[in-house]
């Protein structure tokens, strides 16, 4: 696979967005609704993904429910777009309900690969969340954009998925669960709840099953066996895509290094969709 700078988006390079909010109860409740848990009283990671959410007005929407325009990112056409993984580090500073807060958005980088399945940009974002009390925590979020496959294209051959978990969780990928995390993030994209889009236009076996999500599944694995844990660093990376045509497994194992564990989701192939750790206290 080549990988060059790529000249083109060059300029975008240290554009930075400033998005404000609030910490409000509603999408926590929502959120611990959407994944059949009681709601904690602490914010856990990751809280931030569920503010600051964009709102692009409906007419400026494309055919698949991403803004036509952009933002602050750069105006690439490859047609399909991904949020392939992000690094969460939290700080010492609590975040709490009712707390006002700021998240400074930056184009860190910019970079074209040639790949078997044709062209790729992978952008990557730094994104820190800030109250008044200080930093909160500096996320680096991974975004690729692709092209569309080719007909009869043969997909990559998975990874077999680990055997040593400690923790597992059978998850149902129903159109409701990917509805509603779709409504709590308000992200519009159709491949996640518009099935005759996501098969007929888009040539997938069925709905995709968002990145986040997954790695919202594999927090929650662990909150439900560690419920009073601060994560400190937590990172997860895309590695396959995952349809909501059969139910997966999320799974966590603990590490030789202290608090610290290994996540991984696979799907009902046994091959690993998505890899993750996080580091606790």
């Amino acid at each position: 696979m080549t990988q060059k700078k790529d000249d083109e988006f060059t300029s975008w390079i240290g554009t930075t967005q400033t998005s404000v909010d609030q910490i409000t109860r509603s999408p926590l409740s929502l959120l611990a609704a959407t994944l059949d848990r009681q709601e904690s009283e602490r914010l856990q990671v990751p809280w931030s993904w569920f503010y600051f959410l964009p709102n692009t007005p409906t007419e400026e929407l494309g055919v698949d429910g991403h803004p036509m325009r952009q933002g602050f990112l750069p105006p690439i056409t490859l047609p399909r777009r991904m949020w392939a993984g992000s690094r969460i580090e939290t700080t010492a500073i609590v975040p709490r309900v009712g707390d006002s807060i700021r998240r400074i958005s930056t184009i860190r980088s910019i970079e074209r690969k040639r790949g078997g399945s044709g062209d790729l940009i992978f952008l990557g974002l730094e994104h820190e969340v800030t109250s008044n009390a200080g930093l909160l925590l500096r996320e680096q979020q991974d975004l690729v954009y692709r092209d569309a496959p080719v007909p009869g294209a043969v997909p990559a051959p998975g990874k077999a998925a680990r055997t040593d978990a400690k923790w597992s969780r059978e998850v149902v990928p129903t159109s409701t669960l990917l509805m509603r995390f779709s409504a709590l993030t308000f992200n519009a994209h159709r491949i996640h709840y518009d099935l005759d889009y996501a098969t007929q236009e888009e040539g997938y076996p069925g709905l995709v099953v968002h990145g986040p999500l997954i790695a919202t599944l594999l927090l929650d694995l662990v909150y439900r066996h560690l419920p009073d844990i601060r994560v400190k660093q937590f990172t997860f990376r895309a590695v396959r895509p995952l349809f909501a045509t059969a139910p997966f497994k999320v799974c966590a194992s603990l590490t030789p290094r202290p608090n610290q564990i290994d996540l991984w989701a696979c799907d009902s192939a046994g091959f690993v969709t998505t890899e993750a750790s996080l580091a606790y206290q």
